[in-house]
């Protein structure tokens, strides 16, 4: 299957979106008060896992679409 240059872009835009939101959204979320009574809550770890699996798509999503944009310019070179 081949990308186009601009759904190929479009995967690593997503790839670098997911790598700068997340993030700063688990800041967000070490930071609430209802993530911690004694030790991490269920809010917390449902959260980060969130984080977790949203990263990792992120950047194999990125890679995909790196990896369509190398071979893209291959083909026009």
């Amino acid at each position: 299957m081949k990308l186009g240059r601009v759904a190929s872009w479009f995967l690593v835009g997503f790839g670098v979106w997911s790598v700068i939101i997340w993030p700063r959204f688990m800041e967000a979320i070490w930071d609430d008060k209802r993530s911690w009574d004694n030790g991490p809550t269920s809010f917390f770890l449902v959260h980060a896992v969130l984080v977790a699996v949203s990263v990792v798509a992120g950047v194999s999503i990125g890679v995909i679409g790196w990896r369509s944009v190398l071979g893209l310019r291959k083909m026009n070179a």
